[in-house]
């Protein structure tokens, strides 16, 4: 009886002691390829035991691919053993895939790297039986964990990429859905309450009673990251806001400090929601006015604080025709007697007081008041008496102080 050929078996370069640990040799592949196979179907019963809902996906219909990638994440673990450059497309792309599935069922990534890290532990316990019987040094096999751990390490970062691709792709996705809400709300009346309640279902935003809007400057750079989840915001539109839901209090105001980083903004006044557009209009004038030297620059402007100009610099067109039809007696007088007179009836106007005091205000001797308050009464007639021709003056020169510097805002 003839004997059976004996298979040789590669030769394996034993390191001497203390020798550091380095690449594993490539003969090693030649030692770990007829253990794939088995190895495979082993790592599959472990991980789908540890891991119940794998086992659901293997049986499904994404259950060939898994077993693809799988089989391919071992068998070009082996191949870079015998070739470190041998190429991985695919096998990057099905990692790629394990992530993104693993972000569309809506899981952190904590199961699939477990999986990979209990996967690599089954190899690592094989590796050792394979190596007790090739008699491979402890200093071959510390290399081959190494180099296995490593090579998971790269397999996590490949799903990573997967997973937070989509996780950014559907975030951008969200975020387009609360920009859409946030301009139906500011759209105005008529706003469809059907669409309002669909969009507010579909990103778990519930419609607050009241909102305050605040304006930015653009371009305005924010960081997301501290502002409130239920802030809505619209920073790309060429006139960027934010809409907070109920009042902007200490929280809120904290928040806002935090997050607009330098930005300029101002807040409009607490409104009911279907309200929203006005309070964005009285925020962006406000931004207005503080541009025209009408309010003081600060990094948050509130409207609350500036309600009177608001209210008489609303129409700069209407005012100026306001202006001119109850300054028109005075048109005829030179500029210097026009302003003197006009600054005179201002304080009248203000204070009702005597010559003696409009005379401290306006810095010149209680005779002189009195010499202009009889040419205003001679130019002016009636407007002086008439109680509604008189609160038209006095708003025009409030508003007109107010762009000029002169009072209170």
């Amino acid at each position: 009886m003839n004997p059976q050929p004996v298979r040789a078996q590669p030769v394996i370069p034993q390191p001497v002691t203390g020798e550091t640990l380095g690449p594993l040799p490539q003969e090693f592949a030649d030692i770990l390829r007829p253990e794939v196979p088995s190895l495979i179907q082993e790592i599959g019963i472990e991980v789908t035991r540890a891991y119940p809902e794998y086992a659901r996906l293997l049986d499904g219909p994404y259950g060939h691919g898994i077993r693809v990638g799988v089989e391919e994440s071992i068998s070009v673990f082996v191949d870079q053993v015998a070739e470190p450059s041998a190429p991985s497309a695919l096998r990057d792309e099905m990692c790629r895939r394990f992530g993104r599935y693993e972000a569309y069922e809506g899981r952190p990534l904590d199961s699939l790297q477990g999986a990979y890290r209990l996967g690599a532990r089954v190899a690592l316990r094989r590796a050792k039986k394979v190596g007790r019987s090739y008699q491979l040094s402890p200093t071959v096999m510390l290399s081959f964990a190494d180099a296995l751990f490593a090579y998971v390490d790269e397999l996590e970062a490949l799903s990573r990429e997967g997973y937070l691709e989509v996780r950014a792709r559907s975030g951008e996705q969200h975020e387009s859905l609360r920009r859409r809400l946030l301009h139906l709300l500011l759209a105005g009346p008529p706003v469809s309450r059907v669409a309002v309640d669909e969009l507010s279902e579909q990103t778990g935003w519930p419609v607050p009673e009241r909102v305050t809007l605040v304006a930015l400057r653009s371009p305005a750079v924010l960081d997301r990251a501290d502002m409130d989840p239920d802030v809505l915001a619209d920073l790309s539109d060429p006139l960027p806001h934010l809409l907070i839901p109920g009042p902007v209090d200490e929280a809120r105001r904290a928040m806002l400090d935090s997050a607009l980083f330098g930005n300029r903004a101002a807040v409009g006044l607490t409104v009911p929601t279907h309200d929203a557009h006005h309070s964005v209009r009285w925020a962006r004038r406000a931004l207005e006015l503080v541009d025209g030297g009408v309010v003081g620059d600060a990094p948050l402007i509130f409207a609350e604080d500036h309600l009177v100009a608001l209210w008489l610099l609303s129409d700069p067109v209407l005012l100026d025709r306001l202006a001119e039809r109850e300054l028109a007696p005075l048109g005829g007088l030179t500029p210097s007697r026009r302003d003197r007179l006009v600054d005179t009836l201002r304080i009248w106007l203000d204070t009702r007081g005597t010559a003696a005091q409009m005379g401290a205000l306006l810095d010149v001797h209680p005779q002189t008041v009195r010499y202009r308050m009889r040419n205003l009464d001679a130019i002016l007639g009636d407007r002086l008496v008439d109680a509604e021709r008189r609160f038209a003056l006095e708003l025009v020169l409030r508003a007109q102080g107010l762009r000029e510097g002169l009072g209170p805002v």
